[in-house]
């Protein structure tokens, strides 16, 4: 014999797993700790000191002159 299954239940199972299965892929892209972001924003603005310090012309503040 079959066994009978309610359909009602089975399908807000489904909907529960599903939502589990997009919250780990969205915490894996997306999921990043405080330091890792304070990390990351350091060596990008470090770079960018480094880029603007080393550059052969300053860029220049003009007034219309």
């Amino acid at each position: 014999m079959a066994d009978i299954v309610n359909l009602r239940q089975l399908r807000k199972q489904k909907a529960r797993a599903d939502k589990e299965q997009m919250a780990s892929q969205n915490c894996a892209l997306h999921g990043r700790t405080k330091a890792e972001k304070q990390r990351d924003r350091l060596i990008a603005d470090k770079s960018e000191r480094f880029v603007a310090d080393h550059r052969r012309e300053k860029p220049s503040q003009s007034d219309g002159q």
